[in-house]
C-alpha cells in the first residue's frame, strides 16, 4: 500500500498558501477516491482510500507544522507498519521548479526544504520517493513571505490543473514502476 504524505501547515491561515500545496494535493486525491476510513491524532490526519477496485492508499497530512513534519511521518510509519520507506511518497512545494510542472524522484536531498529536512532527520534516510510540485520561479524578495503567501487567482487556476496531473501520477505510482511514471510526468507542463 502506498502512503502519500502531503506537506503543509495546519490551520485556516495557511490553506491556500504556496507552502501548503502538499495539503492541496492530498485534498485532490481524496476528492477523486473512495474514502474507507479516517484516523486523526494530534500529530497527523490520515485517510485510507481506494483509488480503484485494486489499489488502496493512505493519505496523510502532518499536523505538526512544516518544520516538524518528520515527527508525524515517523509515527505514521510505526502505527501503519510501513515496512519500507519506498512505500511512502512525500509531496511538497518546490521553489526551484516553475509553476505548472512537477518532478517525481526516487530519492534525494532536502534541497533546502525544511519539511523534507525534518522527515530525512526523523527517518534517518533520504531514500524515499517524492513529488516536487513547482511554485517557482524563486522570487528576488523575501522567500518566507513568498512561500507563506497565498496563490494569486491566475496561479490558483494553474495549480488546479497541476493537482489533477499530480493525482493522475499518484494513481499510476500505485500500479507502475516509478521510473515509467517519472518518464511520463517529469517533462509535462500545464498552464
Amino acid at each position: 500500500m502506498r502512503v502519500f504524505i502531503g506537506l503543509g501547515n495546519p490551520g485556516p491561515r495557511y490553506v491556500l498558501t504556496r507552502h501548503n500545496v502538499g495539503f492541496l494535493f492530498i485534498d485532490e486525491i481524496l476528492k477523486q477516491s473512495k474514502l474507507i476510513s479516517t484516523y486523526e491524532t494530534h500529530l497527523y490526519l490520515a485517510h485510507l482510500v481506494e483509488f480503484n477496485q485494486r489499489n488502496k492508499a493512505l493519505l496523510v497530512k502532518p499536523m505538526t507544522f512544516m518544520n516538524l513534519s518528520g515527527i508525524a511521518v515517523k509515527r505514521v510509519c510505526q502505527e501503519f507498519n510501513v515496512h519500507s520507506f519506498e512505500e511512502i511518497i512525500v509531496a511538497y512545494d518546490d521553489i526551484w521548479i516553475p509553476l505548472g510542472k512537477i518532478r517525481i524522484r526516487k530519492n534525494g536531498s532536502d534541497g533546502g526544504h525544511n519539511g523534507l529536512k525534518s522527515i530525512i532527520n526523523s527517518l534517518e534516510t533520504m531514500s524515499f520517493p517524492r513529488i516536487r510540485i513547482g511554485i517557482g520561479p524563486k522570487p528576488e524578495k523575501n522567500l518566507t513571505d513568498y512561500v507563506l503567501g497565498e496563490f494569486t487567482s491566475d496561479e490558483l487556476s494553474i495549480i488546479g490543473k497541476v493537482l489533477k496531473l499530480t493525482t493522475e501520477a499518484a494513481k499510476e505510482l500505485c500500479q507502475s514502476d516509478i521510473s515509467k511514471v517519472m518518464s511520463k510526468y517529469n517533462s509535462l507542463e500545464v498552464g
